[in-house]
């Protein structure tokens, strides 16, 4: 747009942008004119056709078709009794598209349904589908955790409101993943104190990392650089009870030859 002045270039954006929402509009208008209208006349029962469509559509992975066929029973039978699940079928379809805007609407459809329908049967599946959601956009440990620290909140009202679904194994599992990722994160900043020879960060951020998350899948690691870096200090009392919680709990860790040397040095030195 070389030359252009500002005025000339203001007027072309908001033609591309009204061009692009116009395109959008027909894009969904043509996949809903592809299922409306599809009941068959003296069809019995019209909302069980739609979400049998619908469903069968979700299984075939065609999220928009599925999603049109769910919004006609959520909108159109309003009594159904096909209605809930329509409702956690079309937070289906956005957590199956996966992509960032997909997946904040997941997150509202999921919100939505425990809000409307609290203790449904199919309650602890939302729960555990809304933390999911939140799961799937968690970043890399050196990025923003926010999502990482919904997904964990998510997961942790599931655990206390749903003690005895059939998911909390699943659940358990993607709570540890959540922690390690944002244990992770921590770890990292603390390392890197460590490399940079600033002990003190190091420590405090070590010894916040196991306050926080006393399971904390990789804490050998930082059993080893939390007692190290006090060693540094000349705090050697300091890091015995690390280095003994390294030996105690981890058995094939990378750290435990170092440790279990570093250890012998400082009891050593303690006998003279």
């Amino acid at each position: 747009m070389a030359g252009w002045n500002p005025v000339s270039r203001d007027r072309f954006l908001r033609r591309a942008k009204f061009t692009a929402a116009c395109a959008a509009l027909a894009f969904v208008v043509a996949c809903s004119s592809s299922t409306r209208g599809l009941v068959p006349p003296g069809t019995a029962e019209p909302d069980k056709f739609l979400f049998d469509k619908g469903t069968a559509a979700l299984d075939a992975k065609k999220w928009l078709t599925a999603r049109e066929f769910f919004k006609q029973v959520v909108e159109t039978y309003t009594a159904s009794t096909y209605r809930p699940d329509a409702k956690l079928g079309i937070g289906d379809t956005y957590l199956g598209e996966g992509t960032s805007e997909a997946l904040v609407l997941a997150i509202n459809e999921f919100r939505e349904f425990l809000s409307f329908y609290p203790t449904n049967p199919r309650a602890d599946y939302a729960q555990y589908k809304l933390a999911f959601a939140h799961y799937r956009q968690m970043r890399n440990p050196q990025r923003d955790q926010t999502e990482t620290r919904e997904a964990i909140k998510e997961y942790e009202t599931f655990v206390l409101r749903y003690p005895n679904s059939k998911l909390m194994p699943e659940v358990r599992t993607k709570l540890r993943e959540a922690r390690d990722r944002l244990g992770d994160s921590d770890y990292q900043v603390g390392y890197f104190y460590w490399r940079q020879r600033w002990y003190p960060g190091a420590i405090d951020r070590f010894k916040g990392l196991l306050k926080s998350d006393e399971a904390y899948s990789g804490r050998d690691a930082v059993y080893y650089y939390l007692a190290d870096s006090y060693v540094k200090v000349k705090q050697e009392a300091a890091a015995l009870p690390y280095l003994e919680k390294l030996v105690q709990e981890f058995d094939k860790s990378q750290y435990l030859p170092e440790a279990q040397k570093l250890l012998s040095t400082i009891k050593a030195q303690q006998t003279k």
